[in-house]
């Protein structure tokens, strides 16, 4: 039998508090809450007969309207709330220890090497939102070649250069130098090139943005599913996220660019794992606590999931999930520990309740089951309880 699952990660779309949001200090985050009372309630009659407003107290979004799938939460287990962490988690990898963090930057002796081995200094050094430090340093990158190096609340080194200044190439071997120096216990999640180009007052953050990933330290899903001949497609920066391991990707810096990709997915893959990041949930205004924007993405993508969805086949088995959540509507501009929504779909899905999901490591797990690959060593399959064959 030939079967095809569709794992589609909503980068931020949290929908309300993890069991332990509090030790993050993220009291209050509800990316999907919050936002609906900031917006006077949303309307997404699709997202709504998947189950969404059965994921939590979203206003505008009915919790007795009839579903066409099964739907849940999943609660996070690893420490931390970056995509790395969430998307390891969602395939299989549970850690241990969180990635470092740095809320006063990055040490000394470490920015040193990065310098000498890339014959450039070093501007910034502080935790900052992509904007930010365009504002405050990219004017004294163009006149000095010195590179912006910067972080956020997660593990993340970033590395921004204007592309006029920096070539392209040279900004990646840059990355990969930092990604080679950040070893134990600097090693942080991922080290990001973070090209721009522009003028002062005009910075403009390019596509080609390029994430270094650690390796991830256990077998993923991917790893599972390539040991047993099934194949792997990915869309938007999955394989950033796995250090390339087990899989490639098809970047896209825009959600209809995923949504693009996915219907040809639909119409073109024959068998296997379709694993899709879509990014600006997250990216473009979860960061920069845009509310409308997200609004705007949230009826971007329930316009778009009847096309989709018609396209399924009768053996297929779609999953809508999130890695962390992003709530715009909070001070902060960084990611928030929540739990995310499970959605299932498919001609043979069951209507039914999976309820609290101990990890996200339970999605994996059921597709490493549905595809016939071997069982991951994190997460309890969820397949009997919604498929109907």
């Amino acid at each position: 039998m030939t079967r095809r699952a569709f794992l589609i990660v909503l980068d931020g779309l949290g929908c309300g508090p993890a069991h332990d949001q509090a030790a993050y200090g993220d009291e209050g985050s509800n990316t999907l809450g919050n936002l609906a009372r900031a917006a006077g309630g949303l309307h997404l009659p699709a997202l709504e007969r998947l189950g969404l407003g059965r994921c939590g107290t979203i206003l505008g979004l009915s919790s007795s309207v009839e579903v066409i799938g099964a739907y849940g939460v999943a609660e996070p287990v690893s420490p931390g709330k970056d995509s790395t962490t969430g998307h390891w988690e969602m395939a299989g990898v549970v850690l241990e220890r969180p990635f470092p963090t740095y809320p006063h930057g990055f040490p000394a002796d470490l920015l040193a090497e990065f310098s000498r081995r890339t014959g450039r200094g070093v501007l910034c050094n502080r935790p900052a939102s992509g904007t930010e430090v365009l504002e405050e340093f990219a004017e004294r990158h163009v006149a000095t070649g010195d590179l912006i190096v910067y972080t956020s609340a997660d593990s993340v080194l970033q590395v921004a250069a204007h592309e006029a200044v920096v070539p392209l190439g040279e900004l990646y071997e840059a990355c990969a130098m930092a990604r080679d120096i950040c070893r134990p216990p600097h090693d942080v999640s991922r080290v990001i090139a973070r090209p721009f180009v522009g003028s002062p007052g005009q910075w403009v953050r390019t596509a080609n943005r390029k994430d270094l990933s650690l390796v991830p330290p256990g077998t993923t899903l991917l790893d599972a599913l390539a040991e047993a001949g099934i194949a792997r497609h990915g869309i938007g920066k999955v394989d950033d996220l796995f250090a390339g391991r087990g899989i490639t990707s098809t970047h896209t810096p825009t959600n209809g660019d995923a949504y693009r990709l996915l219907h040809a997915a639909f119409d073109t893959v024959d068998s296997g794992l379709v694993f899709a990041n879509v990014i600006e949930f997250d990216q473009s205004w979860g960061h920069r606590n845009d509310v409308p924007g997200f609004v705007g993405g949230l009826r971007e993508l329930d316009a778009v999931l009847p096309g989709l969805l018609g396209k399924v086949q009768p053996d297929d088995l779609v999953m809508f999930t999130a890695d962390h959540g992003n709530d715009p509507t909070t001070p902060s501009t960084d990611h928030s520990r929540e739990r995310v929504p499970v959605l299932v779909v498919g001609p043979k899905v069951l209507p039914v309740s999976i309820g609290v999901r101990r990890t996200f490591a339970d999605l994996g797990q059921t597709v490493a089951e549905f595809l016939g690959a071997r069982p991951l060593s994190a997460g309890a399959s969820f397949l009997h309880e919604v498929w109907r064959d």
